[in-house]
């Protein structure tokens, strides 16, 4: 972004109930309190969404055996290294391999083997011929065959044994996530089990009197609840459980309740939204002073943050109540905490730098998370388009958006075409 964007001699004083803390320095609060939960062996078919403890290691080569690239033809490779359309060479076919066979049939000079893709290669074997490459194809497949174009060298279309793995080689490292990609390669190398971490237990608490089910008639003042949707949804989007999901009003021990009840479920967090504010009502803050501290962070939006641990050392975090504050800061400073217990390598999420499609304001000495979708109209050139205005409070919005274009605090305002860096979140 040019200079005209920078803002010069804006400084929060540090200290003092206004003092505002970095991101960075609160996420740093947040990951050292993590403890990892425990890990153990699990078949890998149970394993999708775990976070790897132990590196996997290959149990077999891949590939297992020396096998066929191309369904065609096995053949001695001195045999029809002339061949041409205009000067075929003619073999006879002696065997047929299938895929699976264990047949590994002698054949010579002047003689082929009709073979299938994946299929042993017979030892006595230098290439394959393609059926493409033959007059016949597989229509004429069986008997005499007439190959017209030659394999470009020895060993053309034949997979070696160990070309990908080796056996005992490392297939997945301590830390990556299972998803299916991953998951195949361990099969594929012959891995039947894995160590992997147990999901952590999450506790959900949504706090506010005007709180209402969806779907649920509305009375004056009353809105239905969604917070507890939207972070059920990304504590399961974390590899983590949702052991207990409530609502508590704005008065009464409703916090302290919820933390009984998560601990006796054997929860690992809790997560609040709403109630860490600066109101006469915030029943997280007015009822946990003694277990968590409570933070303005250096962010829009996700100022008021509350974090602490309990005495059996659960974690607690305390959210803004407002939907997309609340969806930021479970990006910024939950799901990073989930994914350490975890053991994850990478706590964070991907990050593409992206042209702005439009201008935008941004919040004075405040790192901004603006939720943007992706304009993909030209491939080479994504944009950044803003999905709402910002405000904290704008629910639907949120539900258009693909990604936080991540503004630095001392970044004045984004103008087109700008670049600015973009967080993925889909």
């Amino acid at each position: 972004m040019g200079d005209r964007h920078r803002r010069s001699g804006e400084r929060v004083t540090p200290g003092g109930p206004d003092a505002l803390v970095d991101v960075a320095v609160h996420l740093a609060t947040v990951l050292d309190a993590v403890v990892p939960v425990e890990s153990a062996r699990m078949p890998l078919a149970a394993a999708r969404g775990r976070t790897l403890r132990e590196a996997a290691r290959a149990a077999v080569d891949i590939p297992v055996f020396d096998n066929s690239a191309m369904d065609g033809f096995a053949v001695h490779h001195a045999d029809v290294a002339d061949a041409s359309t205009d000067a075929p060479v003619s073999l006879r076919v002696v065997a047929d391999l299938p895929a699976g066979t264990d047949l590994d049939p002698p054949f010579a000079r002047g003689e082929a083997a009709r073979i299938m893709t994946g299929s042993p290669v017979p030892s006595a074997a230098t290439a394959i011929v393609p059926f493409e490459d033959t007059a016949g194809g597989l229509a004429d497949s069986l008997g005499a065959i007439s190959v017209q174009r030659a394999p470009r060298a020895p060993g053309a279309h034949i997979r070696r044994r160990g070309d990908d793995v080796v056996r005992g080689d490392e297939i997945l490292p301590a830390g990556v996530g299972l998803g299916a990609l991953q998951l195949a390669a361990a099969a594929a190398a012959g891995v039947p089990e894995v160590i992997v971490s147990r999901m952590p237990r999450v506790a959900v608490v949504s706090t506010g009197s005007e709180l209402v089910a969806p779907g649920a008639p509305l009375g004056p003042g009353q809105i239905p609840e969604s917070n507890s949707e939207l972070l059920a949804a990304l504590v399961a989007d974390a590899g983590a459980e949702v052991v207990l999901r409530v609502s508590v009003p704005d008065d009464g021990d409703g916090p302290r309740e919820a933390i009984a009840a998560a601990e006796a479920l054997g929860a690992d967090a809790v997560v609040f939204t709403g109630g860490v504010s600066a109101g006469a009502y915030e029943v997280v803050k007015n009822t946990l002073g003694d277990a968590m501290t409570f933070t303005k962070v250096r962010m829009q939006p996700g100022k008021p943050q509350g974090f602490g641990r309990t005495g059996s050392g659960v974690l607690l975090f305390g959210l803004p109540g407002n939907p997309v504050s609340a969806a930021v800061s479970f990006e910024v400073f939950v799901r990073p905490a989930l994914l350490a217990m975890q053991g994850r390598s990478e706590l964070r999420r991907p990050v593409l730098r992206l042209t702005a499609a439009s201008a935008w304001r941004t919040p004075p000495g405040r790192t901004q998370y603006l939720p943007v979708t992706i304009d993909r109209a030209d491939p080479g050139a994504w944009r950044a388009v803003p999905a709402t205005s910002g405000a904290s409070h704008l629910a639907g919005g949120l539900g258009r958006a693909e990604a936080y274009a991540i503004v630095p605090a001392e970044v004045e305002a984004v103008a087109a075409g700008d670049a600015v860096d973009v967080m993925l979140i889909t």
